[in-house]
Parts: structure tokens; C-alpha cells; sequence
């Protein structure tokens, strides 16, 4: 028998994950405890305090203890976010070998894929009522993720950052329709690479990418609302191919459409944040 004592100086309290149904708001609280939120799809707009912040995908957000925060305007459609509140315990200065972590507010992950995966175990060991110890090793993997790969949000718009914002647009109200990034280019009149390559610049992932991402948050939604069978959502979301589209579901979700439509989202989805 090997026993072995965890012991941090962090609380978890709860976590979960919020997809929105286009309605509502967040609420305005003051919480006693932080919270940390990453947004998978959408843009989450909040403001604390004095603060506004427009969180997009692949970027995390710290909201701090006895702040006033709020939500700016109703959810949009498409967002999709993780959430986890959690404590802070004061530590003995005596401590030997003190994990120290320097945590900005606001900023982009360097590894989104990763951090996703950290989250989703987090969800799955709280929903199997793992010990707060094991829950807390989890937390600060995400926090060193936060540590480690922030690239920060403030970075001077590139040349070409408007464009591909217009892309991302199209790409939002015409992804159930045939489309690649030539179609977009020529919508757009510019050259195709060169859209490429500033939509990248911006939103660090392909417009091919972008598109299968929009297409597979959509297909979620309709899921979770039990919205026809898998082939109907394939179809609304812009596959032909139903198997192509069991398969991409399956790479993005870790999930296939069933077993999300079956589990995941009875066991995670929920709309307290």
C-alpha cells in the first residue's frame, strides 16, 4: 500500500459547461470565489466592474472574487463556453518548493486542443464525484496552461484583420451551405491565399477549419434539442456525406453524434454558470 497526501492551496467548487440556446443573459452577481471561463465558440461579452471584455474562441477569462460582473447584451446563438469557480487558501510562507503561478486576467491559449481536453476531464471526474484532490490536481494543469502558453489579447491589429473577420461572418450565416474558402475569396473579392493567411493570422486556425467548427457547433445544438435524426443534422449543417460528418464530429467532440446526443450533454450541458 502506497499512500500519498495531495494537498493545494486551491478549492474547487463547481464547473460546467454552457451552450447557449440564443437566449437570455448573463446575470449580474458579485461571487466570493474566482471563476475561470474559456470559450470554445462564440464570443462571450461580459464586464467587470469598469471592465469590458469580448472573450472569443480559444481565449480565457479570470473573473475575480467580490467584483461586480455582468453580462453585455444576450447570448449569441453559437457561444459555447467552459466555466469552473473555485477558491484561493492562503499558504505558509514556510512552505518548501511553492508552485507559483503568474496568471494575467484576460488572454489567448497557446494550445486550445489541450486545454479543451484538460476541461473535458475536469467535467467528466466531477460528474463521476472524483476526490476534491484529484478535481484540484486537474485545475492547476488548466492554470499552468494559462500560465505557460498565454499569448495575450492586446496585440495590434494585422493588415487584413477586417477581412477575415468578414469571413468569419459569412462563414456564420452560411455554414449550412456549400462553402470553401474560394467561395469566401470571391464573396469577399480578394485572393484566396491571401485570405488564408490573415484569417489564420487572426483566429489561428484555417478557414477550412473554421467552417467544420461551425458547422459541428451547430450540429451539437440541434442534438441536445433532439432536432431529427443523425442524417437530418448532418444534412442542416452542411454534410452530404453522413458518414464524413459522423467522423469529423468524432475527431472535434471526442464523441460520436449519438453517444453526445446519449451522454455527453445529459451529463455536462447545463445553463447555471
Amino acid at each position: 500500500m502506497i499512500d500519498i497526501l495531495a494537498n493545494y492551496n486551491i478549492r474547487i467548487e463547481n464547473g460546467g459547461l454552457f451552450i447557449s440556446r440564443g437566449l437570455g443573459h448573463h446575470p449580474t452577481r458579485v461571487l466570493p470565489s474566482w471563476e475561470l471561463i474559456y470559450v470554445e465558440r462564440g464570443i462571450l461579452a461580459l464586464c467587470e466592474e469598469d471592465d469590458d471584455f469580448a472573450v472569443k474562441p480559444g481565449e480565457v477569462l479570470v473573473l475575480l472574487p467580490g467584483k461586480k460582473h455582468r453580462g453585455i447584451g444576450d447570448f449569441p446563438p453559437d457561444l459555447k463556453f467552459y466555466w469552473l469557480h473555485f477558491t484561493i487558501i492562503p499558504t505558509s510562507i514556510s512552505a518548501k518548493n511553492p508552485l507559483h503561478l503568474s496568471i494575467p486576467q484576460y488572454g489567448k491559449i497557446r494550445d486550445p486542443q489541450r486545454f479543451l481536453t484538460l476541461f473535458r476531464l475536469f467535467l467528466s471526474e466531477q460528474e463521476n464525484h472524483s476526490p476534491s484532490a484529484a478535481l484540484e490536481l486537474i485545475l492547476l494543469l488548466l492554470l499552468q496552461q494559462v500560465a505557460d502558453g498565454w499569448t495575450g489579447s492586446n496585440e495590434p491589429a494585422e493588415p487584413g484583420m477586417a477581412l477575415a473577420w468578414k469571413a468569419q461572418r459569412l462563414i456564420g450565416t452560411g455554414f449550412h451551405l456549400p462553402l470553401t474558402a474560394s467561395l469566401l475569396a470571391a464573396r469577399l473579392h480578394c485572393n484566396a491565399d491571401y485570405l488564408g493567411r490573415v484569417f489564420k493570422l487572426t483566429f489561428r486556425m484555417t478557414i477550412t477549419e473554421a467552417i467544420h467548427r461551425r458547422r459541428i457547433g451547430n450540429a451539437e445544438k440541434l442534438l441536445v434539442a433532439d432536432s431529427g435524426s443523425i442524417a437530418e443534422v448532418a444534412q442542416r449543417c452542411g454534410f452530404e456525406d453522413v458518414g464524413y460528418f459522423r467522423r469529423l464530429f468524432r475527431r472535434l467532440t471526442g464523441f460520436t453524434p449519438l453517444e453526445y446526443k446519449k451522454r455527453y450533454c445529459k451529463e455536462h450541458i447545463n445553463s447555471d454558470i
